[in-house]
């Protein structure tokens, strides 16, 4: 695979380039570049620049409006409801994150609602935002039909992942993002691009036969839940928080409404902070530090979020697929 060296100055740029180049505003452009650049900065290669053709696809299509604003409404103190009009998630988590976590720090617990916008992007950047506020996070949402329930071999789920954070004060948040797919869908088209085989167990083919091939996981075949059975539940967690409790459209009803132009879909986001100074007291940061600390003594244990707070640490240039930036610089 032959690469590109970029800093992260120049993916930031050719990205907001690429935004405002097909329909995005100034506010739009910035905020999704920061992500795709932070994303790229992190090592979460599967939601860097590898995402932005399918986002310039949304827009070119007219799904996504790079100009919209999101519409903030407070139901009650602890539930806030967003009407995402069409605009990128990152956008919309952009305005109302904030309005989160002062409720959260005022009541004890809040929720954010979202509806109608456009999520593509990895989930730890908005667990991990209230993380960093003190604020215990958790966050998911749907997608498209992907992944097969346990014991079928048709789609019904998306990959449905889900974020967690924990806060720690002076060091970086405990965050995990995970699809409850075996693998996410942007990984196996990551490892079908490169040319990788992924672990027997990560999908089926469009025959309902297990393979390596991400080739024929990703074009026809079907994604399968971690953990079978187990996963397959949480799965359909994410379907009802992310669907029926915020009251927007299952994966099955998304992609009925979805006009398949290759760019995210409209959907909801179900996003729960929670003050551990209101629920538990003083003591909180100590007793948790002592649990990491007998995690870390256990042997090579990584934190989730480790990986990727270290990579961050690099401010260097990163290596990014040249067949991937020429594409990404027809577009603008």
């Amino acid at each position: 695979m032959n690469t590109v060296s970029l800093t992260l100055d120049e993916i930031n740029n050719l990205a907001k380039k690429t935004l405002l180049a097909n329909g995005c505003d100034d506010d739009t452009a910035s905020i999704l570049s920061e992500l795709i650049t932070n994303a790229e900065r992190d090592g979460s290669l599967s939601h860097g620049l590898f995402r932005l053709p399918a986002y310039v696809s949304g827009l070119k299509s007219g799904k996504i409006n790079g100009k919209g604003k999101p519409e903030i409404n407070k139901i009650s103190p602890s539930v806030i409801k967003v009407a995402g009009n069409n605009c990128l998630a990152p956008v919309v988590l952009n305005k109302s994150l904030p309005e989160l976590s002062k409720a959260a720090k005022e009541n004890g617990v809040a929720v954010l609602a979202i509806n109608n916008s456009h999520h593509m992007a990895a989930m730890w950047p908005e667990t991990e935002k209230l993380a960093e506020d003190g604020l215990v996070a958790f966050a998911c949402t749907s997608y498209k039909p992907a992944v097969a329930p346990a014991g079928a071999i048709k789609p019904l789920f998306g990959t449905n992942p889900i974020s967690f954070a924990w806060p720690r004060s002076g060091k970086t948040p405990v965050v995990y993002d995970m699809a409850t797919a075996s693998m996410a869908m942007g990984e196996v088209q990551v490892a079908k691009r490169e040319g990788h085989k992924v672990p027997l167990g990560t999908g089926l083919t469009k025959d309902g036969k297990e393979t390596t091939d991400p080739g024929q996981i990703a074009d026809g075949g079907v994604l399968l839940p971690f953990g079978g059975y187990k996963g397959s539940a949480i799965a359909m967690m994410v379907e009802l928080l992310a669907g029926a409790l915020v009251g927007d459209n299952f994966s099955f009803e998304t992609a009925a409404k979805d006009n398949n132009d290759g760019g995210p879909p409209s959907g909801g986001e179900f996003i729960l902070a929670i003050s551990p100074d209101k629920t538990s007291g003083t003591d909180w940061q100590k007793h948790a530090d002592k649990f990491f600390d007998k995690m870390k003594s256990m042997g090579e244990v990584r934190l989730p979020g480790e990986r990727r707070h270290k990579n961050r640490l690099d401010k260097g240039p990163r290596n990014i697929n040249e067949e991937l930036i020429n594409k990404i610089k027809s577009l603008s």
